[in-house]
């Protein structure tokens, strides 16, 4: 019974990345350009909750990674004249070693004194930004020479593509034994470590990998911009947005970030005629969704799978 509902719940995955794929055909460029930033949202949710869906670390600092990967990217580019296609892999490396420098001190740390190094890390990446202002830009922002593309179809498939691979490899990954030990390792840290395994290490894999693909997306974002702005990659507003998409769209799901993501954001557009109150009706709406669906928009998935096991 699980193998049936497995093969159709993919089945319909499939179909739905098939026919997000035909979108540029049938709507406006205005729309695919809040898909394009859905997109690279989705890219980010789902690298944040690699640690803390699977394993069990809240890391309030996902926008230090991203912004690592973007100031890198966009710096190489803007003052030593690199093209976009050796920034951005620039920006992804910076964003890794970033990571790496970081996660060693913070996971000596337990509970939430790890969520406080990791925010405290994105308040001085912000404050470095703004006293280099001469490199980076400061609060205005930081111009950049190139760009991904100037066509929203194009700028769309990048974003979706990335988006699209993003998901292949965190899937094989979380169900590989790697991520069974990290998902057990969130679950219970002592078990796991009295049954031989290094918890530690598996953790500090597990956001390398985060680091990669937050630091790729925040790359690819500002060639997408044309602009690198503590604004768009490093402030807590987008740390936020992050949390509550993956928890919306359900802990420990691949596609339930995805679908967190893209309500996020395109909920907030069909709102954007109110003004300032649309971030207060989008609070609201996710808070309904949390309210009548705890676990997500895919625990609806996830309950029926129980009902047939």
């Amino acid at each position: 019974m699980n193998r049936t509902w497995f093969d159709w719940r993919t089945g319909v995955v499939v179909l739905a990345f098939a026919a997000t794929a035909c979108l540029p055909w049938f709507v406006s460029g205005y729309w695919l350009g809040v898909l394009t930033i859905s997109s690279y949202v989705a890219v980010y949710a789902m690298a944040w909750d690699l640690l803390f869906g699977y394993g069990g670390e809240v890391n309030f600092g996902p926008t230090f990674l991203i912004g690592l990967g973007a100031y890198g990217a966009g710096m190489s580019n803007t003052f030593l004249g690199w093209p976009v296609w050796v920034s951005i892999p620039v920006g992804t490396l910076a964003a890794v070693i970033g990571g790496l420098a970081l996660v060693g001190p913070a996971l000596r740390l337990k509970g939430p004194y790890f969520g406080l190094v990791t925010l405290v890390a994105v308040l001085l990446l912000s404050q470095v930004i703004n006293m280099f202002a001469g490199y980076t830009g400061g609060e205005i922002g930081l111009a950049l020479r190139d760009i991904l593309t100037i066509s929203s179809t194009g700028n769309f498939y990048y974003a979706f593509g990335l988006m699209t691979i993003t998901a292949l490899v965190l899937r094989i990954l979380v169900r590989s034994p790697l991520g069974l030990i990290l998902e057990a390792s969130g679950q219970d840290t002592t078990a796991t470590e009295a049954l031989g395994f290094s918890v530690t290490k598996f953790k500090i894999l597990a956001f390398v990998i985060s680091a990669f693909f937050s630091g790729l997306a925040g790359a690819m974002t500002v060639f997408y911009f044309g602009t690198a702005s503590p604004g768009t990659v490093v402030a807590v507003a987008v740390t936020i947005q992050i949390i509550i998409a993956t928890i919306i769209g359900g802990r420990r799901s691949i596609i339930g970030s995805i679908l967190g993501a893209v309500f996020l954001i395109v909920a907030g557009e069909f709102l954007r005629p109110v003004g300032q109150l649309s971030s207060t009706l989008v609070a609201v709406l996710a808070l309904l969704v949390l309210v009548f669906a705890p676990n997500g928009f895919i625990s609806v998935f996830g309950a029926r799978r129980e009902r047939k096991a």
